[in-house]
């Protein structure tokens, strides 16, 4: 850009060295004498958090009243992207009218615990699915000449040490879980800022790392926008710049300014460099002088209404079994019946985290007040203390006595999970578990709806007829709540992230949160569903699962090529159709997986999903399309994506537990992997490489030979197989002793294949 080169020429190096810094807790620094604007940034990512006059991170001083939209984790549940293309407009309109030129998010980050504390703002423990949602939200936020800035790059997974710990990894785990959501974001989303995270990875600090921030950033993914850090997360100010850190906030306080100037004068940096991170700067000034709009008008009334129905989006129906009459479902509610409303959460809902992320909310609706008709109510349980008040306990049981339904609302409250600490255990407070159970020894039909950000241990799932999951569904969650229970709108949420039947089944859950500030990433490539899938292991929720007032079949698997290179890519379609009686949404999903790998590979992974609404008997075709990734696993020989050939099944499913159609596709591979053959390596590795397989070849037709030669066994049933086996196993050189072989010739062999 022109501009920006004439710009960083009329630069004084102080100038320059400034404008790496904030000028204050929200803005960047303005240079007025050349037109360069100060920009705000303001945390996002489900609803403005504007400070008003001094500024700080954690919310001490009041912000403005603005609209609080369903967070992260609810959000995920809708497998929509035109839910996070919807918000991402919404937010994007009021930053131009608040004068917001960045809006910090979305958070990116696995949900790699359930124990995580601001898991509520991040969307799932599947990278595929988070980056696309990400991608939608981002790409229609900066379509109102708003930067969105993903946070926090990376591997930054919990809470406890968050601000010096260290995330320990191998390669392929970095790679294949904790950086393809990022990926997206930068080559899809095409966002404008990436916040770079607290922790060090492998320890060296993520504010320094030039692996992370230029070499993956930057050069392999083509990332060309700001890196600003997180606040407060810089350490190095020579290591920043050559990694590329452009922004280090807060600012004010002179201290990294000068940190730069004393790097420069003891030659650690060079001006040089200082001018291309600077030229990142200058180009998203220019940017946002260039986007930014005049008396952009916003309806917050509005905003708040849509806020709803992207909550109603969002709910996720986890139980729905037959009332104690058995007139059938007990979900949706007949407006008839006698129905009382039990817990705090009725009248005061939780819909949004604690922390950097908090909103001030212009009006919050309550369950209680969004309902038209009569409701009785008990407070049940107090949401200050994890004790039972047994006056309201008594107090509840008498109102559910009465009541022909009782819908409990429960839930995590602020205490339990936030920003800043990660939770103790993935239950509920207590006197919650206890009232629910205490309620169901004198009435059978009993709905819970769920209020949290996470993954909630439900020890009285068995007792009640029906689970109603809002997440934190913002502002308007109440409303939401009252049009699903009542049958107005038919849930149509799918679970982001599976839900283990105990906390001690959890794949980190042994090196959750680790020891020393070090958390070690043992289970490596299985997280989540990964890993119950590959262990077999029975859950309470699987990942992508969530009913439906409705019902839906599936058929007509096509897929447009039976064999393909890595090169190509694939349609598939399939369709779906409602076969209940009301109107309803499905979330469908594909799966991949690998028949017969030689790496080692999950069972399946989420490589598309699509989101249909269809009417009573209506069916469509839904379409996806794979290409070179969906079949690829990150391979450490080569440091990048590697398409292994072989055939693969094409698996579509309501969930990942719940597969429903399946075909199977070859795929072959354009490329040979390296492999430094040397006489330590097994027989088995001259399957690796063409000339290898070629040496195999020999060698069975050989084998074979000598075996019609003296077809003799005396060693017994099972023989064959065992001489097979230790073939295979044996290391080349051993082929001197057992194979009739001279050294030379080895040696010779060997040389060849390496050539």
């Amino acid at each position: 850009m022109k501009q920006v080169e004439e710009l960083l020429k009329m630069l004084t190096l102080d100038e320059k060295i400034a404008l790496c810094s904030g000028a204050d807790f929200w803005h960047t620094e303005s240079l007025e004498r050349l037109g360069i604007p100060s920009v705000m940034m303001c945390d996002g990512p489900h609803g403005l958090r504007k400070q008003k006059g001094e500024s700080d991170h954690m919310g001490i001083h009041e912000s403005i009243k603005t609209v609080c939209y369903p967070s992260a984790s609810a959000l995920a549940s809708s497998f929509d992207v035109k839910v996070l293309g919807k918000l991402g407009e919404l937010l994007g309109r009021e930053c131009q009218a608040e004068n917001v030129g960045m809006l910090l998010g979305p958070g990116l980050n696995m949900k790699r615990s359930p124990l995580c504390g601001r898991n509520f703002e991040y969307f799932s423990e599947d990278p595929y699915l988070a980056g696309k949602l990400a991608s939608a939200y981002i790409q229609s936020l900066q379509k109102q000449g708003v930067a969105a800035c993903v946070k926090h790059f990376a591997a930054n997974n919990q809470e406890t040490m968050r601000m010096s710990g260290s995330s320990n990894l191998d390669e392929r785990t970095l790679h294949e879980i904790y950086l393809p959501a990022f990926e997206m974001a930068v080559k899809e989303g095409k966002t404008r800022g990436v916040m770079c995270a607290y922790n060090a990875i492998n320890g060296e600090y993520c504010a320094d790392n030039k692996m992370l921030l230029n070499d993956v950033l930057r050069e392999k993914w083509g990332f060309e926008g700001l890196v600003v850090t997180d606040w407060g997360a810089a350490k190095n100010a020579a290591k920043g710049v050559k990694a590329r850190l452009n922004l280090v906030m807060p600012g004010g306080y002179g201290t990294h300014e000068a940190a730069m100037k004393n790097a420069l004068e003891e030659g650690e940096i060079t001006e040089e460099e200082i001018d291309v991170i600077v030229s990142d700067i200058l180009r998203f000034a220019v940017a946002y002088k260039e986007c930014k709009k005049e008396e952009v008008l916003i309806d917050r009334e509005e905003m708040s209404e849509l806020c709803e129905e992207i909550a109603v989006q969002c709910a996720v129906l986890l139980k729905n079994d037959p009332d104690e009459e058995g007139n059938g479902k007990i979900l949706p509610l007949n407006s008839d019946k006698k129905t009382a409303f039990i817990g705090a959460f009725a009248e005061k809902p939780r819909y949004q985290g604690s922390g950097s992320s908090h909103i001030n909310a212009d009006k919050v609706t309550s369950a209680l007040e969004a309902a038209d008709h009569q409701i009785s109510y008990a407070k049940g349980y107090c949401l200050e203390t994890e004790f039972e008040d047994e006056e309201l306990v008594q107090e509840a049981l008498r109102i559910a006595q009465k009541a022909e339904i009782v819908v409990v609302f429960a839930g995590l409250p602020d205490s339990f999970e936030s920003e800043g600490f990660d939770r103790e255990q993935d239950g509920l407070p207590e006197n919650q578990n206890k009232l629910i159970h205490r309620i169901a020894e004198v009435q059978k039909n009993i709905i819970v709806v769920l209020h949290g950000g996470s993954v909630m241990n439900l020890p009285w799932l068995d007792k009640v007829k029906a689970v109603l999951c809002m997440y934190l569904g913002g502002q308007r969650v109440g409303a939401a709540t009252v049009r699903l229970l009542y049958g107005k709108d038919n849930p149509c949420g799918k679970l982001a992230e599976t839900w283990a039947k105990k906390i001690s089944d959890t794949p980190a859950y042994l090196n959750f949160p680790g020891k020393d500030g070090i958390a070690e990433y043992c289970e490596r490539i299985y997280m989540g569903y990964r890993y119950y899938d590959k262990k077999e292991m029975e859950v309470e929720f699987p990942f992508g699962y969530g009913l439906s007032y409705t019902n839906f079949t599936y058929s007509n698997l096509k897929l447009e090529k039976q064999k393909l290179t890595d090169k190509d890519s694939l349609r598939v379609t399939c369709t779906i159709k409602n076969t209940g009686a009301v109107y309803g949404k499905e979330a469908v999903q594909l799966y991949v997986r690998h028949l017969g790998s030689s790496v080692d590979r999950p069972v399946r992974e989420l490589k598309g999903f699509g989101k249909v609404g269809l009417h009573p008997g209506e069916e469509k075709q839904i379409e996806f399309i794979l290409n070179n990734r969906s079949f690829a696993y990150y391979e450490t020989r080569i440091h990048d994506w590697y398409v292994e050939s072989g055939d693969y099944a094409i698996e579509i499913g309501a969930s990942s537990r719940d597969i429903r159609l399946h075909q199977t596709v070859n795929v072959q591979s354009s490329t040979e992997l390296p492999y430094h053959y040397t006489l330590e390596s097994n027989v088995e590795s001259l399957k690796k490489t063409a000339k290898g397989r070629g040496v195999l070849e020999q060698m069975m037709r050989s084998m074979a030979q000598e075996k019609s030669d003296n077809d003799m066994d005396v060693l017994g049933e099972g023989a064959e197989k065992m001489k097979q086996k230790l073939f295979m196993e044996m290391p080349l050189g051993s082929l001197e002793s057992f194979g009739g072989m001279t050294r030379e010739q080895l040696l010779y062999i060997i040389q060849d294949l390496n050539s």
